[in-house]
């Protein structure tokens, strides 16, 4: 089967403002899950500079360094030389909403918008459970979309899948 679609590795950027928290979440969850099938990234549109402490709790949970991760901005895969990427997910609804760089080779794109953790005020405790919810319904819409046959789907009906992905109703994890 060598050389056919299913063996490309595919490019996914995924989108926040600030590239501190869920977008940096997200990269983490999908090089994790999609490896050897996509390589992930993160990018922000007003980066704030650092990897909020939470998320990069999250991350060396799943196995990886600290200095894996960065808070950049979107630019950087707008400009000649960046990796091609085939899909871009913002994960915030400000980004959403923001007027985005041209993306060489028309990526697809889709909308995935989850509350941000970073934003919750309270104990250690609950602000750890807000990310802890924030990686779990992110790696629920991974899950989803790495389950797509991406090799034999039309790029239509591939679009609409992503973009459906983006509705699912997340219901809080129960306590029990």
């Amino acid at each position: 089967m060598s050389g056919t679609v299913s063996d490309k590795t595919y490019n996914i950027l995924f989108l926040c403002t600030g590239n501190s928290a869920r977008s940096v979440i997200a990269e983490a969850l999908m090089n994790k899950e999609g490896r050897g099938r996509f390589k992930a990234y993160s990018a922000g549109s007003m980066p704030t500079g650092r990897v909020n402490p939470h998320a990069l709790s999250i991350t060396r949970a799943l196995g990886f360094e600290d200095t894996a991760f960065r808070s950049k901005s979107w630019d950087e895969f707008a400009k000649p030389g960046a990796p091609p990427l085939d899909f871009i997910i913002t994960v915030c609804d400000n980004a959403a909403g923001e007027v985005c760089p041209v993306w060489p080779g028309q990526p697809m794109t889709a909308h995935w918008g989850v509350p941000d953790p970073a934003a919750v005020q309270g104990s250690e405790a609950e602000i750890a459970a807000a990310f802890s919810e924030t990686a779990r319904m992110l790696g629920n819409r991974i899950r989803i979309f790495l389950s797509l046959p991406l090799a034999s789907i039309d790029r239509m009906s591939l679009q609409t899948k992503l973009r459906e992905i983006g509705q699912t109703v997340d219901e809080p994890q129960s306590a029990e």
